[in-house]
């Protein structure tokens, strides 16, 4: 047995901010043993633990982006960068990146979207501990249309027999959700436009039907309006970017459609780049509003969100996931709110909230350690004293 007993300020533990005052958390091998006040846990340890003190810390869940894409670089021109890369090249790239979510106390990434399942490929060498990282969901090669959103990544689909052949090829390439591209997407040179649909209901019912054969959920990329409902007609788990567009480059705020995406349970990933700072500057603030005030409707009808960064994709970085959380504080969401969107949220919305996401006995050893109190300031997170994932510290 591998014992480590982490004690701390606080140890926040679960949603809505539960917090446990002068608290400790005993960690055996790669899973949480007590969670509780200092005095009490750990009593029977008396000697072989290792002791990591934290007086003026605080212990959280590791956090959860889910929305990444490893094979881009977050470079000027990932596309190309993608293009240009073979795949044991790419594959290390997307390992380095893997390492920098770590470090920043990233414990677990939802991949959606890469290159002949190379995430998988990584997902399982860090599984075995062959390479550092967080555990990843991947949901290897993304559906789109033929010349569609992210065609790159080999996913062009064309009619009923090619829809299901490639969620069956996804399914046997080890994916751990679907991903399908509903709409067009800015990074695509070419492709549709934005708000443009890809797929028809009927279409992305059959993506849900198969993935549901092999018991995997469905991540829609989605901007337009069109896209959306027809996303929700279908039965997805969660909707990614969800921006409302409009064919006239406005948008369409539909309440009834809001309404329907909370009455089923589906999550919203905004995806929110670190850079929307930098983005707000270059098209100007009162621009950059009208873009976020989707994003801040949506939050003020308190639709189910988790968090993402979309990392990868142009200025997209993996080491500033604290940068798109304070996008939700700019929205107005209390900060308790966007550390469940990012931990114990984001886990139930991935289908593994029952063994992470969240500080309890019998959970998988994911967590954080930061100086200070990130329930009171979210910078706080940016302090990182302590990784763990699945028990093993970085």
């Amino acid at each position: 047995m591998f014992d480590q007993l982490i004690t701390a300020a606080r140890v926040i533990i679960g949603p809505g901010g539960e917090c446990i005052e002068d608290g400790a958390v005993l960690i055996r091998d790669d899973i949480i043993a007590e969670v509780g006040p200092r005095e009490s846990v750990g009593t029977l340890q008396v000697q072989g633990v290792i002791r990591h003190d934290f007086p003026a810390g605080t212990v959280l869940p590791g956090l959860i982006d889910a929305h990444v894409h490893l094979a881009f670089d977050a470079g000027s021109d990932p596309v190309t960068g993608l293009l240009s890369t073979d795949d044991e090249t790419l594959l290390e790239g997307m390992a380095d990146r893997a390492l920098q979510l770590l470090r920043t106390g990233v414990t677990t990434v939802r991949d959606l979207g890469d290159r002949n399942a190379l995430a998988v490929r990584l997902r399982d060498a860090i599984a075995t501990g062959s390479v550092p990282g967080p555990r990843i969901l991947s949901a290897t090669t993304p559906l789109t249309a033929v010349g569609g959103h992210c065609w790159f990544f080999g996913g062009e689909v064309e009619g009923a027999d090619a829809i299901r052949a490639l969620v069956r090829r996804n399914v046997e390439a080890g994916a751990d959700v679907i991903k399908v591209m509903a709409t067009g997407g800015g990074l695509t040179k070419g492709g549709p436009a934005i708000w443009q649909s890809q797929f028809t209901v009927d279409e992305l019912r059959l993506v849900v039907e198969e993935a549901r054969l092999a018991g995997l959920p469905v991540a829609v990329h989605a901007h337009g309006t069109e896209g959306i409902e027809a996303a929700v007609a279908a039965g997805v788990n969660t909707i990614e970017h969800c921006t409302w567009m409009a064919e006239n480059g406005g948008f369409d705020l539909r309440e009834d459609l809001a309404a329907a995406i909370k009455a089923a349970g589906i999550h919203v990933c905004t995806a929110t780049s670190p850079n929307w700072r930098a983005f707000a500057e270059r098209v100007g603030h009162e621009r950059a509003e009208e873009l976020f005030a989707s994003m801040r409707w949506m939050a003020e009808l308190d639709l189910p969100m988790i968090a993402g960064t979309d990392a990868g994709v142009t200025r997209a970085v993996f080491d500033q996931f604290v940068n798109s959380l304070e996008f939700y504080q700019h929205l107005g969401l209390p900060l308790w709110k966007i550390i469940d969107m990012a931990t114990v949220t984001a886990a139930s919305a991935l289908g593994i909230g029952s063994d992470t996401g969240q500080l309890a006995v019998g959970y998988r050893a994911d967590l954080l350690v930061v100086d200070g109190n990130p329930l009171d300031e979210l910078d706080a997170l940016r302090r990182v004293q302590l990784v763990l994932a699945a028990g093993l510290p970085f």
